[in-house]
């Protein structure tokens, strides 16, 4: 057949061609490279085709006609109709270089004739072609798990870099912390630091605070020191300046003594009147040179003082001159006396004896002989020291008084107000109360600042300003005892403890105190001050202390109960000291001047109402006091007055007056028969200056 020559000279086309050189690399899928798997395999097959055919006799093919490779070109060109396969195997690329050199031998050939490919031929292509689609398939399904393994490794790459970036960045945030926590570090070891320095700091100014404050104490100190030294220099001064008046008004009052138009058994008294004048000029000259404000020295009071002496001394001489002119006179009278004599006895022995007084008469003048009617010259004399100080006192602040300068007038007020607005407001209400009202009193007599009416005022800011608050704040206690006390007697207590105390830091308040209430209670002395000659009913009254005005004078009611409030707040201060002051020191006015006003008023004659009410207030506040100091003695008096001294009082009293007398009586009685004397209501108890 035609069809079988022509597929040896196809065969021998092909063996001659340059295609039989090709190797086929049966390895290849251990190498690796399964993407030519069917490239491999095809070279196999078709080699054992070509080895199946050879093998055959070679006279077969001699006669066999030219081979049409126009069938082979045509079967095998199919594959290359996809101009660009995704991956085309080294194969399929080697048979279109056969297939084309066969068409170029075909072309070559001049044979015309061109036979197609046999069934078995066909059959043999199918198979390479579907061995070579299998392969083909096998190395895309090798490549796919290839690209999902490259893919794994890839993103297994990926999650190592992924966690190797974590890591990093880990790393990084651990020296960022790091970093953070040195900073912090370094800032915690500056503040530190800068703490450190400001405790040293604070050390430092602390150190320099303390030596501030000591500099401080210490000029504080100095200025305290001086202002003690010079309130001793004022004291001194002014002492010698009272001294100095005294002694002015001594020479004074001495050389009034000296009249020379005076009849004395005509001695001529010419030359102790010069003399005298002399030594009035003197002391009025050291007196002009303190008038400008400057006290008088010790040499000025030798001056004074031997002025003085001097004008005693020349009044002595004065006087015995007179004595002896005298002398001379009464003995040139002597002859007439006696011849006067002779012609009175012959008088006297026509005159009948007169008869002696009744036993009774006379025993009733004797009691009444031991009582006296106003007090005694040592009380008298206390009483006007203390009418001078106070008089001596106003006088100093009479610029300020009198001042018409609103800022004087306007501070005048302010200190009046400082000194009268916290003795208003002493009450029974707590210690603690009481005690501030205390300090803010010492304070301002302290001459420091305090607080009045919203500002601040200080006794220092005038001159004057100390004594006009002493002034007023003496009155002030005085009338509280004359106001408060008498309707309320339990206010006398807490006003006294406060004016104890005042008293005790500052003794001329106490004198001024003590004057005030002499002057408005002069049976706080006690005395009852006689009527002088001239002297008007409106005004006697008012110096036995009652209120005289345009309407007249007041009613007796009035006048006792104020009088008594007086008394009780006397009797309270005497009894009273101020828990925080000095234990040491002596008590200004204590129980002992009690005990003396007790002495003195019942050594004087009773008078009608007065001398009843006040036994019993004086006894009702500080008889209990008295009785625990004197014991004995105070029972002893307590008797006399029950059996003596209370029926001289009913004698002086009418129907009308008895009230203040049964009071008395039932008071003495009492005590008498309980043998104590109760507490006085309203007393301050221990526990009240706790509260």
């Amino acid at each position: 057949m035609p069809a079988e020559s022509l597929r040896w000279d196809t065969l021998e086309a092909l063996k001659n061609s340059s295609k039989r050189k090709l190797k086929y690399n049966t390895d290849w899928l251990e190498k690796g490279e399964g993407v030519l798997e069917s490239v491999n395999t095809t070279p196999s097959l078709s080699a054992w085709v070509l080895r199946q055919l050879s093998s055959r006799s070679p006279q077969k093919a001699a006669p066999s006609s030219p081979v049409s490779v126009s069938g082979l070109s045509a079967e095998p060109s199919a594959p290359a109709r996809d101009p660009s396969p995704p991956a085309e195997p080294r194969g399929a690329v080697e048979r279109e270089e056969v297939q084309g050199d066969a068409v170029e031998n075909t072309q070559k050939d001049p044979d015309p004739s061109i036979s197609l490919l046999s069934a078995r031929a066909t059959q043999v292509e199918g198979c390479i072609r579907v061995c070579e689609k299998n392969h083909r398939d096998k190395a895309q399904e090798l490549l796919r798990q290839r690209l999902e393994l490259q893919e794994e490794m890839v993103g297994a790459m990926a999650s190592r870099e992924s966690e190797q970036l974590k890591r990093f960045e880990e790393l990084m945030e651990l020296k960022r912390r790091q970093e953070y926590q040195s900073v912090r570090d370094m800032l915690e070891r500056s503040s530190q630091e800068a703490l450190g320095r400001q405790e040293k700091l604070k050390e430092e100014h602390r150190h320099r605070m303390k030596i501030q404050n000591l500099k401080l104490r210490e000029a504080e100190l100095q200025r305290l020191r001086e202002a003690e030294l010079e309130r001793q220099r004022q004291v001194e001064g002014r002492d010698r300046l009272r001294r100095l008046n005294s002694v002015q008004e001594e020479v004074l009052q001495l050389n009034t003594l000296i009249d020379p138009n005076s009849v004395q058994a005509s001695l001529d008294l010419t030359g102790y009147s010069v003399r005298g004048n002399q030594l009035c000029g003197h002391v009025s000259e050291i007196i002009r040179t303190t008038a400008e404000g400057e006290f008088p020295s010790a040499e000025d009071m030798a001056r004074a003082e031997g002025a003085l002496q001097e004008m005693r001394t020349m009044i002595g001489i004065m006087r015995q001159d007179i004595e002896a002119a005298l002398e001379k006179k009464r003995r040139d009278l002597a002859e007439e006396e006696e011849k006067r004599k002779q012609l009175e006895l012959q008088r006297q022995q026509e005159v009948k004896p007169q008869t002696a007084a009744p036993p009774a008469e006379q025993k009733g003048k004797q009691r009444k002989a031991g009582l006296q009617t106003s007090a005694e010259e040592s009380t008298l004399k206390w009483y006007k020291e203390l009418q001078e100080i106070s008089r001596q006192c106003a006088a100093s602040f009479e610029e300020l008084n009198s001042s018409k300068d609103m800022q004087t007038k306007k501070l005048r007020m302010e200190l009046q107000k400082a000194a009268s607005i916290p003795v208003s407001q002493i009450s029974s209400i707590s210690g603690s109360k009481l005690r501030e009202i205390f300090d803010k009193i010492d304070v301002l007599l302290s001459c420091k600042s305090v607080q009045s009416a919203g500002r601040p005022v200080s006794a220092s800011q005038h001159p004057q300003g100390l004594d006009f608050v002493s002034y007023k704040l003496a009155e002030k206690f005085v009338k509280q005892g004359e106001e408060e006390v008498a309707s309320h007697h339990e206010a006398a207590f807490p006003i006294a403890v406060v004016a104890s105390g005042i008293w005790e830091r500052h003794p001329k308040v106490g004198d001024l105190i003590l004057a005030h209430l002499h002057k408005k209670c002069p049976y706080s002395v006690p005395c009852y001050p006689p009527m002088k000659e001239g002297t008007s009913i409106e005004e006697y009254q008012r110096i036995l202390g009652y209120r005289v005005d345009d309407i007249g004078v007041e009613a007796q009611d009035s006048f006792l109960k104020r009088m008594s409030g007086m008394i009780r707040l006397y009797a309270a201060i005497i009894q009273l000291r101020w828990p925080y002051g000095n234990k040491q020191a002596a008590d200004p006015h204590g129980l002992n001047h009690g005990w003396r006003w007790l002495a003195q008023m019942l050594n004087m004659e009773p008078l009608a109402d007065i001398t009843a009410t006040l036994l019993f207030d004086f006894l009702e506040v500080c008889g209990n006091a008295l009785m625990k100091q004197y014991q004995g003695q105070f029972w002893k008096l307590i008797l006399m007055i029950k059996e003596e001294y209370f029926p001289r009082i009913e004698a002086v009293t009418t129907t009308g007056q008895m009230g203040s007398v049964m009071r008395l009586k039932q008071f003495l009685e009492d005590c008498l028969k309980r043998r104590e004397i109760p507490v006085p209501k309203g007393h301050l108890s221990s526990s009240f200056w706790r509260s």
